[in-house]
């Protein structure tokens, strides 16, 4: 047989070196870089020392199932490497479950020269085939709830193995990443890999609700209704006792409500709201948010009590546009997943839609991925709207987070994100961008109608004078005849009165 193999790296991984050694021998006949490891986390630790092996030669002890679950482990920290699963004898069962567990080869000792060589050059020969056809079902983790982690970019698979130790050590976790990123389904990939996975998982919006309704989503209310007087109503801190809660976009907390949430987790305890009784709480805590925990004390958004319980450490969620390699596999995976939802046959991504949606920048990532592939489904070749943008109309970097709430809408009233697959604006972001056109216009209408004396406008549009202050500060107004105006306590300098004037001038 003609050995086509050229060049391979290959890892054994087995408890009794001298069992694999003719193994190693010829991998050595034919030029290929071998190592050695005693176990499955011994390889663990060379994969981080900086070992990337082609193939792994995984020894099956004999009659052990310990060794299926390193299998497991090894296939989950590093999906993208393929392994050679070796047992000491022929069994279908185990032949059936360690296929299933990810690996792409299933040999039978004693092995010969020739056997091995065809493996090795199979598993070479189809890694060359493109990263997204060597991925094994393993690759994507069912979370529940309709939620899967794909993880086998290098990213993915160092996030991947971030969450891990996370969950090993169980302590305050603060996630990042662009909106669409999936950063409730990296919280419960956390929760899932912890020891407080048989308790409940918690989730808690805090941009959705008003004030009142979080304070009670939260910790509860002394009664659940009037009709019920006396039975309390118990917040979701209590509800996930021992387990976790995810408070999502945490940015967008009430202050108010940060300072009494820290407050909480810090003492253990809190009293519940319309009642003296003090209610204790375990739970671990995950928040999440568009933008750095820095960039969120910066802007005032974080208060510093509540940063510095959340602060142990921060995971970054990349955004679709750094893990273009799991693109195909990633539509694949979401067709065949909706193709069964809707009872509908799968369809494959012509050559023209797959170049497109590599080249586009995905500003709403994977749930604007998933808005795509429902519509390729039904509707099959036309292509979608974003496709048809120039080159720079699309989105370059991600879409920043700023302070200023007008300044953002209107970024995003501009860019694509702010556009469906089908071209047209949010029904919300539309009415938002309306509502703070007129708003600023009027108060611009206001200001120029008083010659800028802004108690003046106050009592025209009949707000507050600090509502006044507040919202020029917003929209970052200036008056026509100063270069410069910034908002310094309640009042603006004022001007002396002249000598030999009868005016005086207006006072802002």
């Amino acid at each position: 047989m003609e050995n086509t193999v050229t060049a391979a790296g290959l890892l054994i991984v087995s408890r009794d070196s001298g069992i694999l050694r003719p193994s190693c021998d010829v991998g050595q006949s034919n030029g290929w870089q071998v190592d050695f490891a005693g176990d499955v986390w011994e390889a663990v630790d060379k994969f981080r020392a900086g070992a990337s092996p082609d193939i792994v030669l995984f020894d099956l002890p004999r009659g052990r199932m310990d060794g299926l679950e390193e299998l497991r482990w090894l296939r989950r920290m590093h999906p993208a490497v393929s392994v050679i699963a070796i047992d000491h004898e022929d069994n279908r069962s185990r032949r059936e479950l360690v296929s299933r567990l990810g690996a792409s080869d299933y040999l039978v000792m004693p092995l010969g020269e020739a056997q091995l060589q065809d493996a090795v050059q199979r598993n070479l020969l189809s890694a060359c085939d493109g990263l997204e056809e060597n991925v094994s079902s393993e690759s994507v983790e069912q979370i529940g709830n309709g939620r899967f982690f794909v993880g086998f970019s290098p990213v993915m698979q160092k996030l991947r193995t971030q969450v891990a130790m996370l969950a090993e050590a169980d302590v305050p976790v603060f996630i990042c990443g662009e909106p669409g990123t999936g950063r409730e389904t990296v919280a419960r990939l956390l929760h899932a890999l912890s020891v407080r996975s048989g308790f409940p998982f918690a989730r808690i919006d805090c941009a959705a609700l008003p004030e009142d309704l979080l304070d009670r989503e939260m910790f509860g209310s002394a009664t659940r209704s009037s009709a019920r007087a006396g039975v309390a109503h118990r917040g979701k801190l209590e509800k996930a006792a021992r387990g976790r809660v995810f408070l999502d976009e945490i940015a967008e907390l009430p202050l108010r409500l940060q300072v009494k949430l820290a407050e909480a987790l810090r003492c253990g305890e809190f009293v519940r709201p319309g009642s003296s009784e003090k209610v204790r709480i375990d739970v671990a805590v995950v928040a999440s948010a568009s933008c750095s925990m820095d960039r969120a004390v910066a802007e005032r958004k974080l208060h510093g009590d509540l940063c510095r319980y959340l602060s142990v450490y921060e995971v970054q969620v990349p955004s679709l546009r750094e893990r273009r390699e799991e693109l195909p596999f990633l539509s694949r995976h979401l067709m065949h997943r909706f193709a069964k939802s809707y009872g509908l046959p799968p369809r494959d991504l012509s050559d023209s839609t797959a170049e497109v949606w590599q080249a586009y920048q995905w500003p709403g990532n994977l749930r604007e991925l998933e808005q795509a592939v429902k519509r390729y489904l039904i509707v099959g070749e036309e292509i979608p709207a974003f496709a048809e943008q120039p080159p720079d109309r699309q989105i370059q970097e991600p879409v920043p987070v700023s302070s200023d709430r007008s300044i953002r809408e209107a970024e995003l009233a501009s860019c694509p994100a702010c556009t469906g697959i089908a071209g047209h604006k949010s029904l919300r972001s539309l009415l938002q961008s309306v509502r703070e056109e007129a708003e600023r216009n009027a108060i611009a209408r206001a200001l120029e109608e008083t010659g800028w004396n802004r108690k003046a406008a106050a009592r025209l549009l009949r707000i507050s004078y600090r509502s006044v202050l507040y919202k020029i500060e917003q929209y970052q107004m200036s008056s026509p005849d100063r270069s410069s105006f910034s908002v310094q306590g309640d009042f603006a300098p004022r001007r002396t009165r002249r000598s030999g004037t009868g005016r005086s001038p207006a006072q802002g």
